[in-house]
Protein backbone atom coordinates (compact mmCIF):
# COMPACT_ATOMS: atom_id res chain seq x y z
CA UNK A 1 0.00 0.00 0.00
CA UNK A 2 1.30 3.26 -0.78
CA UNK A 3 1.51 6.53 1.14
CA UNK A 4 -0.95 8.00 -1.28
CA UNK A 5 -3.33 4.72 -0.39
CA UNK A 6 -2.92 5.14 3.55
CA UNK A 7 -3.75 9.04 3.16
CA UNK A 8 -6.83 8.52 0.70
CA UNK A 9 -8.29 5.96 3.44
CA UNK A 10 -7.49 8.58 6.07
CA UNK A 11 -9.43 11.30 4.22
CA UNK A 12 -12.26 8.58 3.46
CA UNK A 13 -12.82 7.79 6.88
CA UNK A 14 -12.71 11.45 7.59
CA UNK A 15 -15.44 12.25 5.02
CA UNK A 16 -17.67 9.36 6.46
CA UNK A 17 -16.60 10.95 10.29
CA UNK A 18 -18.01 14.45 9.23
CA UNK A 19 -21.24 12.41 7.19
CA UNK A 20 -21.85 10.45 10.41
CA UNK A 21 -21.98 13.66 12.87
CA UNK A 22 -24.86 14.74 10.86
CA UNK A 23 -24.40 18.58 11.01
CA UNK A 24 -23.00 18.28 14.95
CA UNK A 25 -19.90 20.14 15.49
CA UNK A 26 -17.14 17.90 16.02
CA UNK A 27 -14.72 18.29 19.31
CA UNK A 28 -11.55 17.32 19.94
CA UNK A 29 -10.60 15.56 16.71
CA UNK A 30 -6.64 16.10 16.53
CA UNK A 31 -6.29 13.74 19.70
CA UNK A 32 -9.26 11.58 18.58
CA UNK A 33 -7.10 11.14 15.24
CA UNK A 34 -3.92 10.78 17.05
CA UNK A 35 -5.22 8.27 19.57
CA UNK A 36 -6.93 6.15 16.96
CA UNK A 37 -3.93 5.99 14.31
CA UNK A 38 -1.50 5.79 16.88
CA UNK A 39 -2.41 2.49 18.79
CA UNK A 40 -2.84 0.35 15.40
CA UNK A 41 0.69 1.93 14.18
CA UNK A 42 2.53 0.75 17.29
CA UNK A 43 0.56 -2.70 17.86
CA UNK A 44 1.56 -3.50 13.94
CA UNK A 45 4.77 -1.97 14.23
CA UNK A 46 5.65 -4.06 17.66
CA UNK A 47 4.29 -7.45 15.92
CA UNK A 48 6.52 -7.00 12.81
CA UNK A 49 9.76 -5.93 15.17
CA UNK A 50 9.15 -9.40 17.16
CA UNK A 51 8.25 -6.68 20.23
CA UNK A 52 11.88 -5.70 19.92
CA UNK A 53 11.29 -2.03 21.52
CA UNK A 54 14.61 -1.02 20.60
CA UNK A 55 13.98 -1.77 16.46
CA UNK A 56 10.26 -0.79 16.70
CA UNK A 57 11.66 2.74 17.92
CA UNK A 58 14.31 2.60 15.28
CA UNK A 59 11.84 2.05 12.69
CA UNK A 60 9.29 5.06 13.67
CA UNK A 61 12.04 7.38 14.26
CA UNK A 62 11.38 7.42 17.93
CA UNK A 63 13.91 7.05 21.07
CA UNK A 64 13.19 3.95 22.60
CA UNK A 65 11.78 5.79 26.06
CA UNK A 66 9.59 7.73 23.73
CA UNK A 67 8.14 4.25 22.57
CA UNK A 68 7.94 2.72 25.90
CA UNK A 69 6.00 5.53 27.44
CA UNK A 70 3.43 5.18 24.19
CA UNK A 71 3.33 1.88 24.85
CA UNK A 72 2.11 2.10 28.24
CA UNK A 73 -0.34 4.80 27.57
CA UNK A 74 -2.35 2.63 24.97
CA UNK A 75 -2.25 -0.64 27.27
CA UNK A 76 0.23 -2.43 24.94
CA UNK A 77 2.71 -3.28 27.62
Amino acid sequence: MSNQNIEQTVRDSLESYFRDLDGEAPNGMYDMLLRVVEKPLLEVVMSQADHNQSRAAEWLGLNRNTLRKKLVEHQLL
